[in-house]
């Protein structure tokens, strides 16, 4: 561990934090290109960004099929997309934060009978208190990390055969927050106090890390796989933490954010725009190219690290084609 801080220490670059900076504060780039008629597949769509990246895709003729938790919003969800666009809006009830319904309904999207065109990792959540999941692992790493990851390895034969998907996950800024990098013998955070920024920081390493590798083997295959920062805009994230919390997100931080809709045209122009075309394994402020920090770069761990995933998950038996 010493020796990859000294490394990143090393390859951190203030030319890197001033283009952050400076990217914060650009608009992202437009599509005005349709996408009728394709199926996109989004998690987290009854509200904040996910909402609003629904209606975005919706409007320009696109089949959704969200992925949430809560029944009641989605079926709202499906009658005002459906009524208000023409389109269809089919949805599934999973809690992403379980392992058996991430790998349920993943195995139901890979017996799809249409071809999935666009899938947009989006579900999230923050907490400023170590929660376990049922299946006995930290939460925010659960959500932010291993559904994608579960997902993405399920779907890639599937998405491989098709040709031509495109795979949008939403991370972070906020992966700068593991500053020192990860810590593949504590993931779960038994040997270190809890920070809600550094286990927030660390999952949306590891998305970037599994980035790395789902890029490596999806090449030439015609499916991308992307992440991006979506932008400092008002979202519900955090309602599941305490009252103190709540109130200084409400009066505080909510009233320097911006509009989810930065994020929906953001994810539009990344899921749609013909200059994205085959574009891989890339990081976006929004729509701008960016370089992650170095503990995000590291190839030998996110070799590690997906190792590491697959015993974790129990996905270690379950054999893809390369």
């Amino acid at each position: 561990m010493r020796r990859k801080t000294a490394q990143y220490i090393r390859e951190y670059k203030w030319s890197n934090i001033f283009a952050m900076i400076r990217n914060n504060r650009k608009d992202p780039e437009l599509c005005v290109d349709d996408f009728k008629g394709k199926i996109v597949v989004i998690t987290g769509a009854t509200s904040g960004i996910g909402y609003i990246t629904a209606r975005k895709y919706a409007s320009k003729g696109a089949n959704l099929l969200a992925i949430n938790r809560n029944e009641e919003k989605s079926e709202k969800l499906r009658r005002e997309i459906e009524s208000e666009f023409g389109v269809r809006c089919d949805y599934k009830i999973a809690d992403l934060s379980n392992l058996k319904d991430i790998f349920r309904v993943s195995k139901e999207l890979v017996e799809l009978d249409a071809p999935i065109d666009l899938i947009i990792h989006n579900a999230g959540v923050y907490l400023t208190k170590r929660e376990l999941t049922t299946d006995g692992f930290e939460k925010v790493l659960v959500v932010h990390y291993l559904s994608s990851f579960i997902m993405n390895y399920l779907l890639l034969d599937r998405l491989k055969s098709q040709k031509n998907a495109r795979i949008i996950m939403v991370g972070s800024e906020g992966h700068r927050f593991a500053a020192w990098g990860l810590r593949l013998d504590d993931l779960n955070w038994q040997k270190r106090k809890y920070s809600g920024l550094k286990s927030y920081g660390s999952a949306k390493t590891a998305q970037l890390l599994s980035m790395i590798v789902f890029a490596d083997k999806l090449k030439g295959s015609g499916v991308t796989i992307n992440t991006m920062h979506p932008g400092a805009v008002k979202t519900d994230t955090g309602q599941e933490n305490g009252p103190v919390y709540r109130w200084f997100k409400r009066n505080i931080f909510d009233k320097t954010l911006k509009s989810p809709e930065i994020s929906a045209e953001a994810l539009y122009y990344l899921g749609v725009s013909k200059e994205l075309d085959g574009v891989t394994g890339k990081f976006f402020n929004l729509t701008t190219l960016e370089e992650p920090a170095p503990p995000a770069l590291d190839r030998e761990v996110a070799c590690e690290l997906w190792e590491e995933t697959l015993k974790m998950t129990g996905l270690k038996e379950h054999k893809i084609k390369d």
